[in-house]
């Protein structure tokens, strides 16, 4: 099938890492794979996009060009990456109508609360109207299905298992000996964390465990924590690191992410809180590299974490418990390795991207072959 493929959060080709942008491509890579041929159609991005006039003229002139186009170059369905009040799709639901297209949204996102307020309602009223003009709604987070389902016939509503792909996130001894020889760790267990330094949540999950950290300091643990990751609130995020001795606590800077699975071997167990996390790429590839996580019971890290198997998790508010789940593992090797190894089946089994999204492409050409009925029954005299 011709896919016109549209993310209108950020394109495939942005520079800034994130886990939407590696769920987006992975998607994209997915259907290629398939056989399938997705197009990337447009790079318009509508980020907050109703208080920009300038890029609501781009959004017009985007329709005229791709309505041009795919008049032309036809295609046999439009599908949407990710669809919320803040960057709803403005593209699709007016020219699938307009194409007579079936029209598909993978991660859409919706909350009625942003109706409420007066410079998020516009983009709720917005991804309101893509939502419900979809056909289909098909998602790797369970928790967004659920809201959906409150819009949106559950008829119309398909779940699909998170993924990455096992063998690029694998336990390398090798890496792990080389990595802890450059940290000098020694034989103290490593807790890895890993985040973008924004100035928002990220940040904020990063702070959170160097707090817990400094309390199993105080309790006399030994350990070592070693922070993945770069922005603009690096330096503030160093000098709260502080206050744990200089031997603790190591900040590697930006690990690009083909190389990530050599920072995961090097460790013993994974920690982010994850707040406000809608799923978190992080918790899949620490799995799948063997270790456990601590994280808190949050969005959709249940989805991908199997509590009390593979991981660790705690209520949101409660950094206390967050603290003990840590000195848990950090106390029993045996239980932190079993942990590990199970993690790492877990992945394999349940969250291999290259065998959940095949059903992708099988439910697109449903609903391809199920508009192409009906509107062939249309035309019927």
């Amino acid at each position: 099938m011709r896919i016109a493929f549209y993310a209108p959060f950020k394109p495939l080709d942005h520079p800034t890492p994130s886990g939407d942008l590696m769920i987006a491509r992975g998607l994209y890579q997915s259907l290629q794979q398939q056989g399938h041929q997705p197009l990337i159609v447009s790079r318009l991005r509508c980020r907050w996009i109703y208080w920009n006039p300038c890029r609501q003229l781009d959004a017009a002139r985007e329709i005229r060009r791709l309505s041009r186009l795919l008049t032309r170059e036809p295609v046999d369905c439009w599908l949407t990456y990710h669809c919320y009040y803040k960057s709803p799709d403005i593209l699709g639901p007016i020219l699938s109508r307009r194409l007579g297209l079936p029209y598909v949204i993978f991660q859409g996102s919706y909350a009625s609360k942003y109706r409420r307020q007066g410079h998020t309602l516009p983009g709720y009223l917005l991804a309101r109207r893509a939502l419900s003009q979809a056909q289909l709604h098909i998602s790797d987070r369970g928790h967004d299905l659920v809201n959906l389902a409150r819009l949106i016939p559950k008829e119309r509503l398909r779940y699909v298992r998170p993924g990455i792909v096992p063998r690029h996130f694998s336990f390398d001894p090798r890496a792990r000996a080389a990595m802890r020889s450059r940290w000098r760790s020694g034989r103290r267990p490593v807790i890895c964390t890993a985040a973008m330094f924004r100035a928002d949540v990220k940040s904020q999950g990063i702070a959170w465990v160097i707090d817990c950290c400094q309390e199993l300091h105080r309790q006399g643990l030994d350990f070592q924590l070693v922070i993945a990751g770069d922005g603009p609130q690096g330096e503030t995020l160093q000098r709260h690191a502080r206050r744990l001795p200089g031997e603790k606590v190591l900040f590697t800077g930006a690990i690009q992410r083909e190389q990530l699975y050599r920072f995961y071997s090097a460790g013993d167990l994974f920690a982010f809180p994850g707040f406000q996390e809608s799923l978190g790429m992080v918790f899949l590839e620490a799995q799948s590299c063997g270790l456990p996580v601590v994280a808190c019971r949050n969005g959709g890290i249940p989805e991908v974490v199997a509590e009390g198997r593979t991981g660790l998790l705690s209520a949101l508010d409660d950094r206390d418990a967050f603290c003990t789940n840590l000195a848990t593992l950090l106390r029993d090797p045996e239980h932190r390795r079993a942990m590990g190894q199970a993690a790492a089946r877990h992945i394999r089994h349940h969250h291999d991207r290259e065998h959940n999204y095949r059903h992708i492409g099988r439910l697109l050409q449903e609903v391809v072959h199920t508009h192409g009925r009906r509107s062939g029954a249309g035309n019927q005299p």
